[in-house]
């Protein structure tokens, strides 16, 4: 299996249906496999954080079983798998907040990871409409001093306060703008007649939000 490029180790399989004692007897006796990918592009930690799992018991499960394997080697979280994403930017996507917590807090330099397309664990939050996620994202950052992630542009040259005024989620354009002093600058006429036609009570509306 260590000589093979892309393959479904017994851990994918562990780390897939929230088998947490026997991930870490796999991960300790065959420490490679937690950072090989799959046929997929996805490393058994992706797997746990990508579950279907539909009752909560099951996700409960999956996240007790990613917990467990970043506790052994907290890098796994910054593992690129397809597309360059990570274990962290499925988190978001998943709007899973308890791993996305677990793993901001186990390896912090994974804030930085980009995806094939420049795009950082913000990005993602406000391109897939994950508010829960970017309000943990942003009180994670103000508190770590972290705030030159908001600022990160994608490979078209867009911020996440961009992407916010493109999808219309004004809510967010606002806390960006008022609550973390996010420059406005090139966006383009249509989006700023998007944001001149906002309504009055979301300024006073926006000025009571907060980051988790």
């Amino acid at each position: 299996i260590n000589v093979v490029e892309y393959v479904d180790t017994p851990l994918h399989k562990a780390a897939r249906a929230g088998q947490t004692e026997f991930a870490i007897e796999l991960m300790t006796l065959m420490p490679s496999f937690a950072k090989k990918l799959n046929p997929q592009g996805l490393s058994p930690l992706h797997l746990a954080v990508m579950s279907e799992a539909h009752e909560p018991e099951e996700r409960a499960r999956n996240n007790e079983t990613a917990t467990a394997l970043i506790k052994l080697d907290a890098e796994l979280v910054r593992v690129k798998g397809r597309e360059m994403m990570t274990p962290l930017h499925y988190a978001v996507r998943e709007n899973n907040l308890e791993l996305l917590a677990e793993f901001l807090c186990a390896c912090p330099k994974s804030i930085s990871d980009l995806t094939n397309e420049h795009q950082s664990a913000v990005h993602i939050a406000v391109q897939e409409k994950k508010s829960d996620a970017f309000k943990v994202l942003l009180g994670w950052l103000s508190r770590r001093n972290k705030e030159g992630v908001l600022r990160f542009k994608d490979n078209d040259g867009n911020t996440a306060l961009h992407i916010a005024v493109e999808t219309e989620q004004f809510e967010v354009y606002m806390f960006l703008v008022f609550s973390y002093s996010i420059q406005v600058c090139k966006i383009d006429h249509a989006a700023t007649t998007k944001i001149m036609c906002l309504p009055e009570n979301m300024f006073m509306y926006c000025s009571s939000l907060r980051p988790l």
